[in-house]
């Protein structure tokens, strides 16, 4: 397994992203695009980052803020957050120089790629997605569903995979139910995987540790949410 820093830049925002391949030598592989949470660049993410480039894919985990910037305090993440999502054009900008970034990798098949994403970062990837990027998979694990332009939905050019806990009460059923509005008005191959009795931040161990019953880890769910990626990536990533 090969791991480093890869700094690329968002316009005048130096960014520092964690890349990670198996390390084999041989032709291109796909490239996958992993968005944090809202904590940022955390070892949580580093670790899904790995697991993913064992199954044979090129990594890179997105520098959301800038720096490799990591907040271990909730508020601090949540002020980060707010302010990125602020603007929905920088927003997708920030998540575009990644891409970008793990396109110019010459370990990585530019035809094959994916973005995925955690809580904050799966909104990040809907919204990526949703500004038209040129992608063949999106995954959204416990993501925010809306967006500040729904309508961008028939821009999306990928399949898109959403797992999502039924429980979940920071993305109430009415959020669900228009974004599956919005997918059927859209010539979009959708998937929304709902876990029953399941809340918020189901695959990361760590959501325990919040003291909120908003964030619970769920084994069940993350393991069939993984598998659901990767079953998507066969698919999608493969082929060809």
């Amino acid at each position: 397994m090969t791991e480093s820093w890869l700094n690329y830049l968002d316009g005048a925002l130096a960014c520092k992203g964690w890349l990670v391949a198996d390390g084999a030598q041989g032709p291109t592989r796909p490239g996958v695009v992993l968005f944090p949470d809202a904590r940022g660049m955390g070892q949580a993410a580093k670790d899904c980052a790995r697991r993913l480039a064992g199954e044979g894919y090129v990594v890179l985990v997105a520098d959301l803020y800038g720096g490799g910037t990591f907040a271990a305090e909730m508020t601090e993440a949540q002020g980060l957050m707010n302010d990125l999502r602020a603007d929905v054009d920088r927003w997708r900008r920030r998540a575009q120089a990644a891409l970008t970034a793990l396109q110019q990798q010459a370990n990585v098949d530019r035809g094959k790629l994916a973005i995925i994403g955690y809580c904050f970062g799966g909104s990040t990837a809907l919204e990526l997605a949703r500004s038209g990027a040129s992608l063949a998979a999106v995954v959204s694990f416990h993501g925010g569903l809306a967006s500040p332009r729904p309508q961008d939905a028939a821009n999306i050019r990928a399949c898109v995979l959403v797992c999502h806990g039924a429980a979940d009460p920071l993305v109430p059923p009415e959020q669900v139910s228009a974004f599956v509005a919005q997918m059927c008005q859209s010539p979009v191959d959708w998937q929304l995987h709902s876990y029953s009795g399941v809340v918020h931040g189901f695959t990361n161990p760590e959501a325990d540790n919040a003291g909120t019953p908003a964030l619970a880890y769920n084994e069940a769910a993350d393991r069939h949410s993984w598998q659901a990626m990767l079953a998507l990536f066969r698919q999608t990533l493969r082929a060809g």
